[in-house]
């Protein structure tokens, strides 16, 4: 078993979405397969997908496999249990933006609440578990205010709409996300210190994973 260790991370931020192609149908399947005519896409690449009914997959971030003229594989992305599908698009990330300054990844929130479910019938009431609650993955960065990730990330902040992130560990494990961004770019510090600033990412759909 390979451990990961928060060294030696790469860290990418969307730079690019290219134009939706429209999905037809998503297979509620392990792991989920996606019609799309003449696609284009290739195995390896990252889409974001926008999608109406099964709206586990909106806004999350998929990797191709298995690709042919006019389907391809959600790699890794078990869509049994899924919502039925309606609709959608997929738009293909460019990651053009290497990071390079953050010092942290901390993510909080996605705990879910509690739902008492009281009765006449007993004296003892019991809980079930409801919604989870946003994640917000919180990082401090080096103050590096022409860095390009931090840029890309400022822009996202503008303009209020939700960026992808990618994170290859060294063992070649990598997760993506979507998120709406909050970075400022404001200097922060102490005396003596580096000058940094911060940085939170609230997810927009649940983080991908891929051990490869």
């Amino acid at each position: 078993m390979d451990i990961n260790v928060w060294s030696k991370v790469k860290v990418a931020v969307q730079t690019l979405l290219a134009a939706p192609k429209t999905i037809t149908d998503i297979s509620k399947a392990n792991p989920a397969v996606a019609d799309s005519t003449a696609h284009g896409y290739s195995n390896g690449d990252y889409l974001l997908l926008k999608i109406v009914g099964m709206s586990q997959l909106n806004y999350r971030v998929v990797r191709v496999s298995a690709s042919t003229t006019d389907e391809f594989t959600l790699e890794g992305i078990d869509s049994t249990l899924f919502d039925d599908f309606v609709s959608g698009t997929a738009e293909e990330i460019t990651f053009g933006a290497q990071a390079s300054t953050l010092q942290n990844f901390t993510p909080s929130g996605g705990e879910a609440a509690q739902i008492l479910i009281p009765t006449i019938h007993t004296d003892q009431d019991f809980q079930i578990p409801g919604n989870r609650s946003p994640i917000v993955v919180a990082s401090t960065s080096l103050w590096v205010p022409n860095d390009a990730a931090l840029l890309a990330a400022k822009g996202f902040d503008d303009r209020k709409t939700p960026g992808c992130v990618l994170l290859t560990f060294a063992t070649g494990v990598k997760l993506a996300f979507s998120a709406y961004m909050s970075c400022n770019l404001s200097p922060q510090g102490e005396a003596g210190a580096a000058v940094t600033t911060p940085l939170s990412m609230n997810l927009r759909a649940p983080m991908s994973f891929w051990m490869n």
